[in-house]
């Protein structure tokens, strides 16, 4: 789907798109094209931009998941993100497709996490681990299929693969994730995690900023029913 038709916030500081699932959100050692590279081409024939286009990177998704995510159009909006996403101030939410229903149907999740740099994996370590960080967040079960069930995960902290890492320390596994414990991939090569909604206020003009990323269109999301 062209760019245009994935964006769900733009304005002079700031665009949000629907990421989807494969592609990079910035650069990386395999040197593939990335969102960045297609939103700033975007908005060059947009806007008849000349020369290079300003496009600042304020978060990331990991490449095999989708969903709502922000870039920064001008400098200014970029610190003042950053700043934002520093202080834990913006409200993430996101859709976990996984194998097996969870605990409690509503439940918080509070682990301390390591990163291990070369299998490029996070695992929960106890806390006095040198290295070892706090993270937290919540989820509710809201939907449920003949085999997998649909979470709704709120991330309190923002760690290096805190939701993957944090359900494979309650048993559960992310429909396609085979880093973290699913027993096949999925066709597209992706997992079944979505960055659902994002709000948070605006960098410039001081107003609640609330997007929601529609899911995508393959059969086991479309199995939960709407966007």
């Amino acid at each position: 789907m062209d760019i245009k038709d994935r964006i769900l916030y733009e304005d002079n500081h700031l665009i949000i798109v629907n990421k989807e699932v494969g592609e990079l959100s910035q650069g990386d050692q395999s040197g593939d094209t990335t969102l960045v590279d297609d939103i700033k081409a975007y908005l060059k024939r947009a806007y008849n931009k000349p020369g290079n286009v300003y496009l600042g990177v304020v978060h990331r998704l990991d490449r095999p998941t989708s969903g709502a995510i922000v870039y920064a159009k001008t400098e200014k909006a970029l610190s003042r993100l950053n700043a934002l996403f520093r202080l834990d101030t913006v409200e993430k939410s996101y859709w976990a497709v996984v194998d097996k229903v969870p605990p409690k149907e509503h439940g918080v999740l509070e682990h301390y996490l390591i990163k291990d740099a070369k299998s490029n994996k996070s695992r929960a370590v106890s806390k006095n681990r040198s290295g070892a960080k706090l993270a937290r967040l919540t989820y509710t079960l809201i939907a449920a299929s003949t085999n997998y069930y649909l979470l709704e995960v709120t991330l309190e902290t923002g760690r290096h693969h805190q939701i993957r890492a944090q359900l494979e320390a309650i048993g559960l596994s992310i429909k396609g994730d085979l880093k973290y414990g699913s027993r096949r991939s999925n066709p597209d090569g992706g997992i079944c995690l979505h960055a659902r909604s994002l709000s948070f206020i605006h960098p410039v003009r001081g107003e609640r900023i609330s997007v929601t990323a529609p899911i995508p269109t393959d059969g086991v999301w479309q199995a939960f029913g709407g966007q």
